[in-house]
């Protein structure tokens, strides 16, 4: 990741300034694999020694390209993700039940989904499609992706702007942690879905008629 970060990302950043992050951020919310947090890391380091740009400038443009990338992402997931799952979710063992689950999950945690998927590298780029595939509404996704966008660009792009270099020696063991925690609480997640997976099911049933 440092190399494409520094071959790529850092040309950007100079050429383009708060622009280039705001189209990084996009990308990676969209559901494309992209260098997201570091690049607003590196941007707010850079805007420290340079001052080519504001620390503001570059936390709104962030929160922007996330917001926006994000709501398409939802929209790719919702129109064709839908109808992917659909057609060829039984393949990979995701039968009518277990799709309408999935809907119920997001209709009652999908909020806390989005919000706090924003935080976690893999999440972050692929919870707006699956929000969109399992039809969560997007007026309470609009907010809790707002609200995640504005508080992580905020987070990362303020916190790299205070401390300046120091923040690369706590970059590494920040992302390991939240990794492992996403990672406990994705696992007691999955098997509380399957000891209650039965029960889960008739009340999806139950809440999602069509």
């Amino acid at each position: 990741m440092s190399s494409i970060l520094h071959e790529y990302v850092m040309p950007l950043i100079r050429e383009h300034g708060v622009l280039a992050i705001g189209g990084i951020t996009m990308i990676e919310s969209m559901g494309i694999p992209a260098p997201g947090e570091s690049a607003v890391i590196a941007a707010a380091i850079y805007a420290t020694t340079t001052h080519q740009f504001g620390i503001v400038p570059l936390v709104a443009s962030a929160a922007a390209g996330a917001i926006i990338g994000d709501n398409i992402g939802y929209l790719i997931g919702r129109g064709i993700g839908f109808r992917l799952i659909h057609r060829y979710g039984r393949k990979i063992g995701l039968t009518e039940p277990r799709i309408k689950l999935g809907r119920y999950l997001f209709l009652r945690h999908g909020s806390k989904v989005v919000f706090f998927g924003r935080f976690v590298a893999v999440l972050r780029t692929f919870t707006s499609l699956l929000a969109g595939a399992n039809r969560m509404d997007w007026k309470r996704f609009l907010l809790a992706n707002a609200l995640g966008g504005i508080f992580w660009a905020s987070l990362y792009g303020f916190g790299a702007y205070a401390l300046g270099h120091e923040i690369r020696r706590l970059e590494a063991p920040l992302a390991i942690g939240l990794g492992v925690v996403a990672a406990v609480v994705i696992g007691a997640i999955i098997v509380l879905l399957r000891r209650h997976e039965a029960r889960l099911q008739q009340e999806a049933e139950q809440a999602i008629t069509d």
